[in-house]
């Protein structure tokens, strides 16, 4: 199975059975991203070496002002997308199979968990994956110690405040917070 092939499996948002051939897919992929980002996190680099290793783990060009800070971890690696003028700050924790889109100018703080998978209910079906993407639009602002859940839409302008967790879709140009997280204020834009 290809890399590309098992893009489109996880993005129909088919349920993936435990052992399959997608699912093994899926093990060979994190042993590659665990690879790659073991030797991201366990030096200094310079920002165009990060650049490199991020681009091997995706599998596509790293965009143009996109800015982390490591460590830096992810289960995957190639269904991840990052806009321009991104900022990854460290200790995150990107789930990626089901797919994550950061649009431009997001900023992403610490300790952030991203996830895109969940298990069945059933427990005879536990071990079998439910793919759901993550899209986070553009200049969002992502607080410290946030954790979004599978399928959330964040709008544009959005501002996720530390702490919360993000169950749901976000209108564009509103803070949340709390847990799980809930609408508090409107943004004023220009």
């Amino acid at each position: 199975m290809t890399n590309e092939e098992f893009i489109a499996i996880l993005d129909s948002g088919e349920e993936v059975a435990a052992f399959s051939e997608v699912h093994l897919k899926m093990t060979e992929l994190s042993n590659e991203a665990m690879k790659i980002t073991s030797e991201l996190n366990n030096t200094y680099h310079t920002p165009e070496e990060i650049k490199d290793l991020m681009e091997r783990l995706t599998d596509r060009e790293f965009p143009e002002g996109a800015y982390m800070f490591p460590p830096f971890y992810t289960d995957c690696g190639k269904n991840l997308k990052i806009g321009k003028n991104v900022f990854i700050n460290s200790c995150c924790q990107f789930q990626d199979q089901g797919g994550i889109t950061i649009g431009d100018g997001t900023l992403v703080g610490p300790k952030t968990v991203i996830a895109t998978l969940n298990h069945q209910m059933e427990p005879s079906k536990r071990a079998n994956l439910l793919p759901k993407p993550v899209v986070i639009g553009k200049n969002v602002w992502i607080g410290a110690n946030v954790t979004i859940l599978p399928g959330v839409n964040i709008g544009d302008g959005a501002v996720i405040a530390a702490g919360a967790v993000v169950n749901k879709n976000v209108e564009a140009n509103t803070v949340v917070g709390g847990v799980p997280a809930k609408f508090i204020k409107y943004i004023e834009t220009e």
